[in-house]
Order: C-alpha cells, then sequence, then structure tokens
C-alpha cells in the first residue's frame, strides 16, 4: 500500500533547493560579479587617462553589482523551476 499521506513520508516536505544547486548559484553570482567587475573596470580605463584609481574602482563596484544583481535574478529563477521539476516529478512516482 503507497504511502499517500505527505507528513509521514521519508523526506520532509521543503521548498529549498538542495544544497549542491545552492552551492552552484552562489558561485554563479560570485563570478558573475567578478566578470562584471572586470568589464566595469575595462569600459572605464578606455575611456579615462591621467589618474584614474577613484573612477576605475567605481566602475568595478558598479559592474560587480550589475553582474551580480543579474545572474542572482537568473539564479532565484532557476532554482524555483528546479523546485517545481522535483515536485512534479515526486507527484508522477507516487
Amino acid at each position: 500500500m503507497p504511502n499517500d499521506d505527505p507528513v509521514t513520508s521519508t523526506r520532509p516536505l521543503s521548498a529549498l533547493p538542495s544544497i549542491r544547486a545552492r552551492i552552484i548559484a552562489f558561485v554563479g553570482i560570485c563570478v558573475a560579479g567578478l566578470a562584471g567587475a572586470s568589464i566595469g573596470f575595462s569600459m572605464v580605463d578606455v575611456q579615462c587617462s591621467g589618474s584614474c584609481a577613484v573612477p576605475n574602482g567605481i566602475g568595478m563596484f558598479i559592474g560587480a553589482l550589475i553582474g551580480a544583481a543579474g545572474m542572482s535574478v537568473v539564479a532565484v529563477l532557476v532554482l524555483r523551476a528546479l523546485g517545481e521539476w522535483r515536485e512534479l516529478s515526486d507527484r508522477e512516482q507516487q
């Protein structure tokens, strides 16, 4: 007789994605932030002449923020899709 009661199933119900998926998302956000910082630095460095330490730093900071923010949106959407996909596959197995 299958166990249809979700409360007594072997795996506790949780909306959290797996730890591996969260780690991959975190690393992706960090890599995107580094790439954004590199792009921001390069864009300011090409346009600036003379002493450019502060503008380069601002370009790096803004580029890192934009890159990390964009990737975080993508990561959240992917993690939610993974959760829904897991829920659908769990329903099909029952």
